[in-house]
């Protein structure tokens, strides 16, 4: 019950117990330990356990049996409840593109008549699994899910089963876990980045360095398509020219290499960049002003997502498109769709095709 002692008591034994539920420590018709041996298991009153117990019985996860004990209810002897409720996990919810998914979702949500629970992981697997863990201690009738780390696998796979298990729901946005079988809505991202290294490679650029986030699928593909377009186009890629980082070296591997490059000898720098997103952008162009130098005179940069950020930086950038809103409100649409029997057969999922918008950030070399 580590990271919920800012709960109630019961609350953190209900989160608790549910997390056996959930990993198959205990299955539906096995009988719970007394009130008596959980007392003494987690050295609380007996008081305390009666209310949890109360609380699992009312959500339909425990049934009395008058003379016999507590047992755990089987998954169609529980209570059916209104769909009403819609819970969404992402990475972040407050920075960079997210409040423009999160509000595409909402609206959806609101005018189809169910409520939004959000949560975030800040990008750390341990958050994801606590997320979870809380979003399927409430009466939820789906969820959209936008995986942490998906590059790095999957430690909360038992999470993820216990949904399927459970019948719950869910769809993934922006990545999906390669063994997950689930829904999902996303941008190509390997397109993305193949149309990024295609316009500098068509507009003269023969030394181009690609910076990309590895700790996600979305980098993994963006970096595929740099080096595919270096391929196909027949442009010699030199190792030295992709630069890999994780979320908690964004701010500052990227921008250290990136100086590095630029204050090396002339025949050996870059004249353009391709970043993993219109963030990332923003900061190498302040690398680029640190080295003494210009965008887009000395510099190209390309960034990814259309962000606000990409509009209003002081050199527009050029950039790829992500759906955003519409992310979220096909999200919300599909889900709620799977959830009333709208859809048929399940759908495997959504893809967009980023578009490149040329702005102020790059430019031909003559």
């Amino acid at each position: 019950m580590k990271d919920r002692k800012q709960l109630p008591k019961y609350m953190q034994l209900k989160h608790e117990i549910l997390s056996w539920f959930h990993s198959g420590r205990l299955k539906p018709d096995d009988q719970m330990p007394t009130e008596h041996e959980i007392a003494e298991l987690f050295h609380m009153s007996r008081q305390t356990v009666r209310q949890t117990f109360g609380e699992l019985e009312k959500d339909g996860w425990l049934q009395r049996i008058q003379g016999k004990g507590t047992f755990v209810s089987s998954p169609d002897s529980r209570k059916v409840k209104p769909a009403q409720t819609i819970g969404i996990v992402t990475t972040y919810i407050s920075d960079y593109i997210f409040p423009h998914i999160v509000r595409g979702a909402e609206a959806v949500l609101r005018n189809r008549g169910y409520r939004m629970l959000l949560s975030s992981t800040d990008n750390d697997k341990t958050k994801e699994w606590e997320s979870l863990q809380m979003m399927m201690s409430q009466p939820i009738s789906g969820l959209i899910i936008e995986p942490t780390k998906s590059a790095e696998g999957n430690p909360n796979l038992s999470c993820y089963l216990a949904l399927d298990y459970e019948k719950v729901p869910y769809l993934m946005i922006n990545e999906r876990y390669a063994e997950m079988s689930c829904p999902y809505i996303k941008v190509n991202d390997e397109a993305g980045g193949y149309k990024a290294t295609e316009h500098l490679i068509e507009w003269g650029h023969r030394k181009i360095a690609g910076f990309f986030k590895m700790d996600d699928l979305q980098g993994v593909n963006r970096l595929k398509g740099f080096i595919k377009a270096h391929h196909e186009k027949r442009v010699p890629l030199l190792p030295q020219a992709v630069v890999h980082y994780t979320t908690e070296e964004k701010r500052t591997k990227p921008y250290e290499l990136a100086l590095s490059m630029l204050t090396g000898k002339p025949e050996a720098r870059p004249t353009a960049f391709v970043c993993y997103n219109d963030e990332l952008a923003l900061l190498l162009i302040e690398a680029v002003k640190q080295a003494g130098l210009s965008v887009p005179n000395d510099i190209s940069i390309v960034g990814f997502d259309d962000s606000s950020l990409a509009a209003a930086a002081g050199v527009k950038l050029t950039t790829l498109t992500h759906p955003k809103t519409e992310l979220g409100t096909r999200a919300a649409e599909l889900l709620t769709d799977m959830i009333e029997g709208r859809n048929g057969s399940e759908p495997a999922g959504v893809t967009f095709e980023p578009k490149l918008v040329i702005r102020e950030s790059t430019q031909k070399i003559l």
